[in-house]
């Protein structure tokens, strides 16, 4: 911890390291949204159409394929993955620049394909797209920054103790509060997985049957 002294008052430097981690991976995020939209305006239309003919064959089945485990199995690595991946980076010093990294692409990859539909289907993509994507955003987000960010601040703890050898630099605490938040990202994945299962293909079904009425 760094303290400072204004007028009088001891003032902790602490406390901002979480915001400014916040504010980086932020912008990272927020880069990769925007290369996303750049990047699906320069696709064309062949994308687009292909999604729409698979779309119209989905909602030419009477119900939505049934896939069991499959389907189980696919919703967990889509709501897992950039908080899992993130937790894991957090013991590493490398994820000090693949943290950024991760986040810049987790824009990219979530604006292309909301780009993909909107171009798809215009004004009724936007819909389509929150269909697909509204629930598992409105989960996966807060996630992954409540994990991003302390385990940003951990890989670059390693990172710096790698760079200080036999210096001052102090290991990172993987401590109960650490533990505690992972564990209560994971029930909240887990809560939003079932979510998914349970209301997705329904919601999804209902949305196509709105948009090709």
């Amino acid at each position: 911890m760094i303290e400072k002294t204004v007028g009088g008052r001891r003032l902790s430097s602490s406390g901002r390291g979480p915001w400014l981690r916040l504010a980086l991976l932020t912008a990272c995020f927020l880069l990769g949204v925007f290369l996303g939209q750049v990047l699906s305006a320069r696709v064309g239309t062949e994308a687009a159409e292909e999604l729409d003919r698979y779309l119209h064959g989905y909602f030419s089945l009477p119900f939505p394929p049934e896939t069991g485990g499959m389907a189980v199995l696919s919703t967990l690595a889509v709501y897992f993955r950039y908080p899992l991946l993130a937790f894991l980076l957090g013991f590493a010093s490398v994820g000090a620049v693949l943290l950024p990294a991760l986040t810049a692409a987790y824009g990219f990859f979530l604006s292309f394909s909301v780009c993909c539909f909107t171009a798809a289907f215009g004004r009724s993509g936007v819909l389509l797209a929150l269909a697909v994507f509204g629930l598992r955003c409105l989960v996966t987000l807060p996630c992954y920054f409540c994990v991003a960010v302390p385990a940003l601040e951990k890989s670059a703890a390693l990172a710096a103790l790698s760079l200080n050898r036999g210096g001052r630099a102090a290991p990172p605490a993987y401590g109960r509060p650490w533990w505690l938040r992972c564990g209560a990202v994971c029930g909240v994945l887990t809560a939003g997985v079932l979510a998914e299962l349970l209301t997705g293909p329904r919601l999804l079904a209902w949305t196509l049957q709105w948009i090709f009425r």
